[in-house]
């Protein structure tokens, strides 16, 4: 025992288990018996020291212990930190072949295969990548061209047939169907600007002046609307319609018109008066029709003619026919409409008052002078009555030589005044003749418009009896007719 104890203390019997171990980098190979104790180190110091001293296997030897001490010849893995440990039971002696490897070692090669097997996957995914980037370049090409083309489907430089990728699939069918669209598109073009033109030759020639408006501004103005407004075609694009108009609210009123008669599915007509450059007006007739009637957005075509003569004569034709051409006074006509106005709007037309006048002396006027002198006595007597009544009085000439005056809003006091004044500005009339001074005198008679008045002949006729009346006191004098 002795003799065993000191080789053992020695190491040569255990030398073979542990030779070439290095405890900084290498695996790290000891023995020990059950209880822990070294008995084969690389290190000689440390034989029959307790393996618990061992810095790389510390940890699992006390998880060994813990887990009851088993000899395992086939081995074992245990716990320790950076290490790869193992424990194999030698049975027999029951010692413990313990091995430590460390850990960044055991798996370098490894990372190492991994790292290799990285770059090597990197390169073949970079070549893919490229080979793949090619391809789709190649594939692209086709469909950049179809881009490039169409992009510029609607430029008008070059032949419409030209720059079209020659291709199969997907690609050639667009192109196909998109070199078709350019086809027909260079066609309405070629059409479209055939039109303008022909447009443009009607704007030019058109008698009439001709717009386009759209959300009540000038889109397009023809040659004739700009002569008419004095004013170059082109200035009056884009300017609102409402700048043609001599006054804003006849603008406002014919707007309120358009869209009621665009509303019932109608034309519409009117007459306005415009507005020259020069800031003088004239009448036009305006005819609109909505470029599409479920669309108002779509605009509005307008024709525009000068109806100035046509309404000067049109106001003439209708002036003649209520108004007496010798004394430029309203007709029996005209009088009778404003006598059945003020009848109609009783009692807030009370009070008022109608004045019949007829002329004496008058008749031997026109036997000795002529009729040419009785026109001008009669002139003359209508002035006379005109200087004499306020300015809403109405006076008519209802007959040859009988005249009327309508005093509106007018108390007896003040109709009885009129009447005085009237017959004192005919002592004033002389019209001179032959060396002679003519004079007429008149007799005057009224009625007073009653709430209880039947009508308008019936009013006309009390101031009629009023005025034979007068006649019948010997000329020359003024009645009232009886309430």
């Amino acid at each position: 025992m002795l003799g065993g104890a000191l080789r053992l203390a020695s190491r040569d019997m255990l030398d073979d288990l542990v030779e070439g171990s290095d405890t900084r980098d290498e695996a790290l190979v000891i023995v020990t018996d059950l209880r822990g104790v070294v008995l084969a180190h690389p290190d000689r110091s440390r034989v029959l020291k307790p393996i618990s001293d061992e810095p790389r296997m510390a940890q699992g030897y006390l998880d060994w212990v813990a887990a009851g001490s088993a000899i395992e010849p086939a081995g074992q893995f245990l716990r320790q930190a950076g290490q790869v440990l193992s424990a194999t039971g030698i049975a027999g002696p029951d010692w413990v072949l313990w091995r430590a490897v460390p850990r960044a070692e055991l798996l370098a090669p490894l990372r190492a295969a991994r790292h290799k097997a990285l770059l090597t996957a990197a390169a073949i995914v970079a070549i893919g990548l490229l080979a793949v980037r090619a391809l789709i370049s190649v594939w692209r090409r086709p469909l950049q061209q179809l881009q490039r083309r169409a992009e510029s489907l609607f430029d008008d430089r070059g032949d419409a047939q030209d720059g079209w990728p020659q291709v199969g699939g997907e690609i050639g069918e667009l192109s196909r169907v998109l070199r078709q669209v350019s086809a027909e598109r260079s066609q309405f073009e070629r059409l479209n600007a055939r039109v303008l033109a022909q447009l443009g030759s009607v704007m030019a020639a058109a008698p009439v002046g001709i717009l386009f408006t759209r959300e009540q501004c000038m889109q397009l103005v023809s040659t004739e609307m700009g002569r008419l407004v004095q004013r170059a075609a082109p200035e009056l694009m884009q300017q609102p319609l409402a700048t043609l108009f001599a006054s804003a609210d006849d603008f406002a009123q014919m707007e309120v018109r358009v869209v009621d008669a665009f509303a019932h599915r109608l034309p519409y007509a009117g007459e306005w008066q415009l507005l020259r450059a020069d800031g003088s007006t004239f009448w036009a007739q305006l005819r609109g029709q909505p470029v599409a009637a479920t669309d108002p957005a779509a605009g509005t075509i307008w024709t525009v003619a000068d109806v100035s003569d046509a309404v000067q004569a049109r106001g003439e034709l209708e002036w003649s026919a209520t108004h007496d051409p010798l004394t430029g006074l309203g007709n029996r006509k005209l009088f009778e409409q404003r006598m059945e106005h003020v009848m109609a709007h009783r009692p807030a037309s009370l009070p008022a008052a109608v004045v019949m006048l007829d002329l004496d002396r008058f008749k031997p006027i026109n036997d000795t002078a002529g009729h040419a002198t009785g026109d001008a006595m009669l002139q003359q007597v209508a002035a006379a009555i005109s200087s004499q009544v306020r300015h809403a009085d109405m006076v008519a000439r209802i007959g040859g030589d009988e005249f009327a005056l309508l005093l509106e809003n007018c108390p007896p006091e003040a109709a009885r005044r009129i009447m005085l004044n009237v017959h004192e500005a005919f002592a004033a009339i002389r019209l001179p003749w032959q060396e002679r001074q003519l004079q007429v005198g008149a007799s005057l008679g009224a009625a007073l418009l009653q709430a209880d008045t039947p009508n308008a002949a019936t009013w006309l006729q009390q101031a009629d009896a009023a005025c034979y009346a007068a006649k019948a006191a010997g000329r020359g004098r003024v009645r009232m007719a009886p309430a």
